[in-house]
């Protein structure tokens, strides 16, 4: 099991350092971060919503009849979430470290989901492996710089949101790598489809909930261009070429559910 290990989780440590790379890209300039945590917020609301729309939604109906159900299961628990932690932590408002609870944990839901995908295709065939972890890959940048924004918007010192946005999307990519290698040869493609689907709609609700609320706050022109610049570069991340690969997630996800198309490490 060690050696069927290595090449998911190199892949899952790559993943940790390019987001890594986000945080660190935030994190250099925190006390300009924080001045301008609403405009992140915006930017990053809309990177999140366009890369879920145009990644993660479509993988999931492409992996599972349950999709639309999970999709808008994921949505309304992100929203029963948020509902428990404001009524656990009554005090907590926008600038509350309660508030960034919801937020984050669906990212490191997320990140968590991205390394049990790396474990099973890369169970199924090496090359379908690359190619996969190579399209999740491209995403992973961003993450870290949401979470990060989300952190410091509600409060977090500069040195308290690095580690915990750290943790939230980077530390669990690897996780995901770890937790899911002794089972992950039974996962079949619905699974991962019916996975994908509550991510979703967890970041679907992140999206279009918590990280849309500097809408009241900034001036309209700021807002407008910040949410704009999130979707531009969330487009320009999904249409580069990695991502003609992306049939190979499915396709090994297929292959997967049959024992007898699982080839370990094999090309």
């Amino acid at each position: 099991m060690l050696q069927s290990m290595q090449a998911p989780l190199f892949f899952g440590l790559i993943a940790a350092f390019v987001t890594t790379i986000g945080l660190i890209a935030v994190a250099a300039r925190g006390d300009w971060s924080a001045r301008h945590s609403g405009l992140f917020a915006l930017a990053a609301g809309g990177m999140l919503v366009t890369l879920s729309i145009l990644h993660i939604t479509p993988e999931a109906f492409a992996l599972s009849p349950h999709a639309p159900g999970l999709i808008l299961s994921g949505f309304l628990g992100g929203l029963l979430m948020s509902f428990l932690v404001r009524v656990i932590f009554p005090e907590g408002g926008e600038e509350s470290h309660a508030a960034a609870a919801t937020p984050v944990l669906a990212i490191a839901l997320h990140s968590f989901i991205d390394g049990i995908v790396y474990s099973v295709t890369f169970a199924a065939s090496f090359s379908s492996g690359v190619y996969a972890a190579t399209s999740l890959l491209l995403h992973k940048f961003p993450e870290g710089v949401i979470a990060f924004a989300i952190l410091r918007r509600h409060g977090f010192a500069n040195r308290q949101a690095f580690l915990l946005a750290f943790l939230a999307a980077a530390a669990t990519t690897p996780l995901g790598v770890i937790a899911s290698a002794p089972f992950m040869y039974g996962l079949g493609s619905e699974t991962i489809g019916n996975l994908f689907a509550i991510s979703a709609g967890l970041l679907l609700y992140v999206a279009t909930g918590p990280l849309m609320e500097p809408l009241k706050e900034e001036p309209p022109l700021r807002s407008f261009l910040s949410l704009g610049a999130g979707v531009a570069i969330a487009v320009a991340i999904a249409s580069l070429p990695f991502h003609r690969h992306s049939h190979a997630l499915n396709e090994t996800l297929f292959h997967n559910h049959d024992p007898a198309h699982i080839h370990p490490l094999s090309d």
